[in-house]
């Protein structure tokens, strides 16, 4: 785990080891989350690298009747 600071004007910086883990691009946009005390970044990803990542999920349950 390591730790960041936070600046006069609230400001943290990402470590490099967790930014090349991420692939985050300077201008990327974050949801900024509070849960259960503790603050959660989210990267915001383009549409294009979304495709395809529902790729084997299992589809094969039982639907309500008025989910068809």
């Amino acid at each position: 785990m390591q730790s960041v600071t936070v600046s006069p004007k609230y400001q943290i910086v990402i470590p490099k080891t967790i930014r090349e883990a991420l692939n985050v691009r300077p201008g990327q946009k974050m949801q900024v989350i509070e849960c259960a005390g503790r603050i959660e970044l989210i990267l915001e990803r383009d549409i294009k690298e979304l495709r395809g990542f529902l790729k084997g999920i299992n589809t094969a349950f039982k639907r309500e009747t008025d989910r068809v």
